[in-house]
C-alpha cells in the first residue's frame, strides 16, 4: 500500500504544479514564531522541551486520523490509502523542485537576472551570490541538499511510520525553514539560540535520511567519487557539529558524484545536471521501496 501511495504522490506532484502554492503551508508562520519566541532566553533543556512540543501539536491531528481510519477497518482500508496519499502529497515539497529548477534556467538562458536571483535566493534560503559561476555552483549544492529535505526525507519517514511519519519530517522541515528566515532577519548574537536548537532537531529527523540521499547519489552517479568524497567528509567531522553536517555531506557527495571534469565551464547544466542526479535517485529508491514491499519488508 505504501509503495502504491508513494508512486500516485509523486505522480500527483508533477501534474498539479499549478496549486503547489497550497503546499506551502504559510499558516503554519505565526505559530512557529510564537514557538521561537517561547524558546529564547530559556535554558537548554527547556528550549528542547519546548521545541519538540511545537513539533509535535500539529502532527496530532494526523496521528488520530490516521489511527481512527486504521482501526475503522472499513472499505479494505480505502480511506485510510486516500489519507495517506494525501498527507504524502502535502508533505512533499513545499514546491516542486524539478519545476523550480527549470524556472531557474530558464530565466538566466532569458537573462532575466532578477528572477534568477529570486529563485536562488529561495532554493538557497539565503541571498544567493550575484557572481554567476559561484551562482550556479551554489544552486547545484542547494538542488541536491533540497532533495533531501523536500523528497528523500519525507519519503524515508513516510515507508518507516506512514502518514504520520511524512508529516513529522514536513513539520519539522517547515519549522527549520521558519527559523532560518528569522535568523537572517535578527542577527543578533543573543537571538541566535532558539533556530540553533530547531537546526538541531531537524538534524536529529535527517540524519538518517541524509545518509541514505548520499548512498542513492553514489548509485545514480559516480561511486568511487562519491565514495571517496564520504570517507574525506568524514575525516574532518568533529563530535560537537553531529546533527549538523546533513547539508554539507550531501553536498559534497552529491557533487562528486556528478564527477563533473574540472575544464567544464559552470553553467545551468550543472544545475541540470545535479537535477537529473536528484530524478535518478529516486527512481534507485522507488524500486528499493518496491523490493522491499514484494519480500514483505515495507507495507
Amino acid at each position: 500500500m505504501k509503495l502504491i501511495a508513494l508512486v500516485i504522490a509523486l505522480a500527483l506532484e508533477r501534474m498539479l504544479t499549478h496549486l503547489l502554492h497550497l503546499r506551502e503551508l504559510r499558516w503554519f508562520d505565526r505559530y512557529f514564531d510564537w514557538g521561537l519566541a517561547q524558546m529564547r532566553d530559556r535554558p537548554a533543556w527547556a528550549a528542547w522541551l519546548i521545541g519538540v512540543a511545537v513539533l509535535l501539536v500539529p502532527v496530532l491531528p494526523v496521528v488520530i486520523i490516521a489511527v481512527s481510519l486504521l482501526t475503522a477497518d472499513i472499505f479494505w482500508d480505502v480511506p485510510y490509502f486516500l489519507f495517506a496519499v494525501l498527507v504524502l502529497l502535502f508533505s512533499l515539497g513545499p514546491r516542486d523542485l524539478g519545476a523550480e529548477v527549470l524556472e531557474y534556467c530558464e530565466s538566466v538562458e532569458d537573462n532575466r537576472f532578477e528572477e534568477s536571483q529570486r529563485i536562488a535566493k529561495e532554493l538557497l534560503e539565503t541571498e544567493a551570490p550575484r557572481d554567476h559561476g559561484r551562482r550556479e555552483l551554489a544552486v547545484e549544492e542547494a538542488v541536491l541538499v533540497q532533495a533531501n529535505n523536500r523528497i528523500f526525507g519525507v519519503v524515508f519517514f513516510f515507508v518507516a511510520f506512514g502518514p504520520i511519519g511524512a508529516w513529522l519530517f514536513r513539520i519539522g522541515d517547515l519549522f527549520r525553514r521558519r527559523a532560518v528566515y528569522e535568523a537572517e532577519r535578527n542577527q543578533a548574537p543573543e537571538r541566535a539560540q532558539p533556530y540553533d536548537r530547531v537546526e538541531q532537531l531537524h538534524g536529529i529527523l535527517a540524519w538518517v535520511p541524509a545518509r541514505l540521499t548520499c548512498l542513492g547519489y553514489a548509485l545514480a552517479g559516480s561511486f568511487e567519487e562519491a565514495l571517496r568524497a564520504w570517507r574525506s567528509y568524514g575525516e574532518h567531522v568533529t563530535e560537537q557539529r553531529f546533527f549538523h553536517i546533513n547539508d554539507e555531506l550531501v553536498a559534497a557527495v552529491g557533487q562528486a558524484a556528478l564527477a563533473r571534469p574540472a575544464y567544464e565551464e559552470v553553467s545551468t547544466e550543472c544545475v541540470a545536471a545535479a537535477l537529473r542526479l536528484v530524478t535518478r535517485t529516486v527512481f534507485i529508491w522507488v524500486t528499493v521501496i518496491a523490493l522491499m514491499t514484494l519480500f514483505g519488508w515495507a507495507v
